[in-house]
């Protein structure tokens, strides 16, 4: 187990150097929506006023040392994110509570629940599961709490059925979710029954009435607003089939590298000026409050006697306080540079801006980690944060499909990014690059000479968890559900043993593997490079049926399968696990029988296998690895995993009574 991962009741002391700390919720069940929020508390364990309660209504600390940064569904699953400077909390704040909530269902149908706190660079500082959630509707995960001078991190699970605002109550929280329109039906109602004295209703309209009225004092609201969603206009007026619309980031002209880069760039932050909730969507994965946004290009600074230019500047107003982050953009292959990201945190701890981002498409093995490593002596005051394009893409489709865009005119402009983005020209859209180690490690893997030790193949094993993460957002923003990439939690959080896992299956059997759970289907989606027979595998395991003889359960399969490719492979595993048989798709079609003769018991389980040619170059083409890999997944998902259907049992048949007939009813088998 982790030394980060927390019993209930445990606490952990945070390290001394870190002021800044990302405070993340997760969740198992996509489909059920649940909210963070924090409560300062004093020494009494109540909060000082109705402003010490950061949630969704309320988005920011009056000191701005706690934030609310919303929501982001990324291939982890769902997760809710705050951000808490340790150095700006006021000594008389003993205590944050971190908690989360849902308005809709018990939170013990939420699945699993967890809570994470990292620091500035990603890495995991404490972590707590939790199963007690039960049928309450609001959680206390964890509290951040001072302690002769250490803050420490505690883990809570104590529930709360009244929900959000009984849990907020109980702290302090003077909380009025009386209807505004009934507020404003009282005060009308008083105004009516005086006269001769001029003031205005609740709408603003000149009222006469002979007594001042007063409107009753409001607390804080938790009831959270509705967002209405609007679609993407369509153009209706054209003459015919070849008319086209003019795109708003044209990609016509695009040449060089550094032409590509300034194009993304300037695309990106005029999309988040326009769309307000793609810019939070954005700004909060990089820990920025909510506010007005803006952002600006190629910002010189001053450093030493010469200037640094960041590609970008991206700035938020809140509550009196300006977040800045400094931007380094790459594309297509282009690379950050430690010593240009040094230089970044430099000026940043000297201007006192809290962020330096980097935008490139290097997707790091884990959520949260940066693919370039720094002095960490420069991230005490400035954290360092990382984004793929491949999750802007992500964030723009949500945000699309999902956000609180109200705008047919901010959609549209976020429909044209997203079309921009996903051109090749943009340089934005793939993962394009397995490391420059990567034939190397290939051909020694075939020459069989590969060992666990060899640095190379920690690079290899780096890029390729990388490439998992590729995919699962690549279904993710396809599917529009959340595709997680699935890990040992042993190797989640412990990138040097994951790494070394890897690397050391990678030695033994030429083999790299990643395993996407996609929501609603039959199985697990694994994806599997040999490098010693050069194919790629993508396979799933679909439970069988548990009633029927064997040959009902194949007729079965061969049902959902009618559009699958004859090459498939079809494996079956009977009780008897020994007893194993596998033949090609168009052979059982044939013959239903050639899965089961000379085989005893019954099916317990079918694989399904799809095996390709591995392509062999690391980067670009149509005859890359990556290439090979990300077609692979994509076909055997559309044509094999896709249509299958999980065996569901019939439901019970009636008791038949003892003057009734045989009954006919059938478990469709």
């Amino acid at each position: 187990m982790p030394s980060s991962m927390l019993a209930k009741g445990q606490n952990v002391a945070l390290p001394n150097d870190v002021a800044s700390l990302d405070v993340l919720i997760t969740w198992g069940d996509a489909d059920l929506d649940l909210d963070a929020s924090a409560l300062l508390l004093g020494a009494d364990d109540r909060v000082r006023g109705d402003a010490d309660f950061v949630f969704y209504n309320q988005p920011e600390s009056a000191d701005a040392s706690v934030r609310y940064l919303g929501k982001s569904i990324t291939e982890e699953g769902q997760q809710e994110r705050l951000s808490i400077d340790l150095a700006a909390i006021p000594d008389d704040v003993m205590k944050v509570v971190i908690a989360g909530s849902s308005g809709e269902r018990a939170l013990g149908e939420c699945g699993k629940l967890a809570l994470q706190v990292q620091d500035g660079t990603g890495a995991v500082l404490g972590e707590f599961l939790t199963a007690d959630a039960t049928s309450k509707r609001a959680f206390v995960f964890g509290e951040i709490y001072r302690r002769s001078g250490v803050w420490k991190l505690r883990a809570v699970g104590q529930g709360w059925a009244s929900g959000l605002a009984g849990l907020a109550t109980d702290y302090g929280v003077d909380v009025d979710d009386a209807d505004t329109g009934e507020v404003a039906d009282e005060v009308v109602v008083a105004q009516r029954t005086a006269a001769n004295t001029h003031v205005t209703d609740a709408d603003g309209a000149d009222v006469e009435v002979g007594l001042k009225v007063e409107r009753p004092k409001r607390g804080v609201r938790t009831k959270k607003p509705v967002p209405k969603k609007v679609a993407v206009p369509e153009l209706i007026l054209a003459g015919g089939e070849g008319w086209q619309p003019a795109r708003l980031f044209s990609i016509s002209g695009v040449g060089t590298g550094e032409e590509q880069e300034k194009r993304a760039t300037s695309s990106l932050l005029a999309t988040m000026q326009a769309v307000r909730p793609f810019a939070r969507a954005i700004c909060a994965r990089a820990g920025a409050p909510a506010g007005l946004f803006e952002g600006y290009l190629e910002v010189p600074f001053v450093k030493g006697e010469g200037k640094v230019i960041p590609d970008g500047v991206l700035r938020v107003a809140r509550a009196g306080h300006t977040w800045t982050a400094l931007l380094e953009v790459k594309t297509g292959s282009g690379r950050l540079h430690k010593e240009q990201l040094e230089n970044y945190l430099d000026v940043a701890k000297r201007l006192k801006y809290e962020v330096v981002l980097s935008i490139s498409n290097d997707i790091p093995a884990s959520v949260g980690e940066v693919p370039v490593q720094v002095n960490r002596q420069k991230l005490t005051k400035v954290a360092l944060r990382h984004i793929s394009w491949s999750e802007v893409i992500h964030e723009a489709r949500m945000t699309l499909a999902h956000g609180a865009i109200t705008d047919p005119l901010q959609s549209w402009i976020l429909s044209e990014f997203i079309r921009y983005l996903t051109h090749p020209k943009s340089g934005a859209t793939e993962f394009v690059d397995m490391g420059r180690h990567w034939v190397a490690v290939r051909d020694s893997v075939s020459a069989g000479t590969l060992r666990a030790g060899d640095a190379k193949a920690t690079s290899v094993a780096t890029t390729w968890l990388a490439l998992s993460r590729h995919l699962a957002m690549r279904f993710t923003a396809a599917l529009g559900v959340v595709v997680k990439q699935q890990l040992p939690r042993r190797l989640a959080n412990d990138p040097e043993s994951r790494n070394q896992y890897i690397v050391e299956r990678l030695a033994t059997s030429g083999l790299l593997e990643a395993t996407l759970r996609i929501p609603d289907t039959a199985g697990d989606l694994v994806v599997e490079a040999d490098l010693r027979t050069n194919k790629v595998q993508s396979r799933a395991r679909i439970i069988a049926p548990t009633e029927g003889t064997a040959l009902r359960r194949v007729t079965w399969l061969l049902r959902q399968l009618k559009d699958a490719p004859a090459d498939l492979l079809v494996e079956a595993v009977f009780t008897d696990a020994s007893q194993v048989s596998c033949e090609k798709l168009s052979t059982v079609r044939d013959d239903a029988k050639s899965l089961i003769v000379g085989r005893q018991g019954d099916i317990t389980s079918f694989t399904l296998t799809s095996v390709v040619p591995m392509g062999s170059r690391r980067s670009g083409s149509a005859a890359g690895f990556i290439a090979s890999v990300t077609e692979s997944a994509d076909k055997f998902y559309a044509s094999v995993l896709q249509p299958l259907k999980p065996w569901v049992p019939a439901a019970p048949e009636p008791i038949a009574r003892p003057d009734s007939g045989p009954s006919d009813v059938s478990n469709g088998l």
